[in-house]
């Protein structure tokens, strides 16, 4: 977007790996402090390491998005460095092939803990992150969907239709703060990659209307712009970002 965030705070949970290292690295090259939050602190801390170690701004913190009480110290430690909030990302969530069986399969406690962390982490998140938010000039919120919450029903999907449904609801409670979310398509990641039998990634990829293979690079030029000025009336959207997968669903 070419955009100067300098003086700008954004919290990006999952910021240890794959799209939330991804969003670091973007918005810090853009002049923003990142505080990049993870379950596993040592990713996180490396993956601010790296940003640190090209000259920009950086904080890696360890954080569960399911713990109250330390995400409400995450998110004041955050907002102590420049007064104020001024990007969320609630990027964490559980998404690998284990969380993409059956329900009856999984059982209750593992689908459980799909909800806590990708609904209710989202809820989390975003209620402690509030104070810090509203009173920042352009402040926005950017949940992470899934067009797996438009396709045939999953556990995996459901949840991600409720992070859908939450962006609405936040983007009303929250306004003037915006709400908004991104609702990625088939990603080829390294995780997907290894995960993926090819001839599901085939068939996947035979429902876009688009050749070109998705990538994370994607997902980060979707953020940037939903958290830029020039997206500054738009809230409670969800954008497909699928290569037109989803696009008739």
């Amino acid at each position: 977007m070419g955009t100067d965030r300098a003086g700008k705070i954004a919290v990006i949970t999952g910021g240890g790996r794959g799209f939330g290292k991804g969003f670091g690295e973007a918005l810090a090259a853009e002049g923003a402090h990142v505080v990049l939050v993870d379950i596993d602190g040592a990713e996180a801390e490396a993956a601010a390491a790296g940003i640190r170690a090209k000259g920009q701004l950086a904080t890696g913190l360890q954080g569960d998005v399911t713990d109250e009480a330390r995400m409400l110290a995450v998110m004041a430690e955050a907002a102590a460095i420049q007064g104020g909030i001024d990007i969320l990302i609630n990027n964490a969530g559980l998404h690998s092939d284990e969380y993409g069986q059956p329900i009856l399969k999984m059982g209750f406690a593992k689908t459980k803990r799909l909800f806590e962390v990708n609904v209710l982490g989202t809820v989390c998140c975003t209620i402690a992150a509030a104070p810090y938010l509203k009173g920042r000039a352009g402040a926005s919120v950017v949940n992470i969907s899934s067009s797996a919450a438009h396709m045939h029903g999953s556990a995996y999907g459901d949840s991600k239709l409720a992070v859908a449904g939450l962006t609405i609801t936040f983007g009303r409670e929250l306004a003037p703060v915006r709400v908004n979310a991104i609702s990625p398509g088939l990603m080829l990641t390294d995780t997907i990659r290894a995960e993926l039998p090819p001839e599901t990634m085939a068939r996947v990829k035979a429902m876009q209307w688009l050749e070109e293979d998705g990538g994370p690079e994607h997902i980060v030029d979707a953020m940037l712009f939903l958290t830029s000025p020039q997206a500054r009336f738009i809230t409670g959207e969800v954008l497909r970002v699928t290569g037109g997968m989803a696009a008739g669903v």
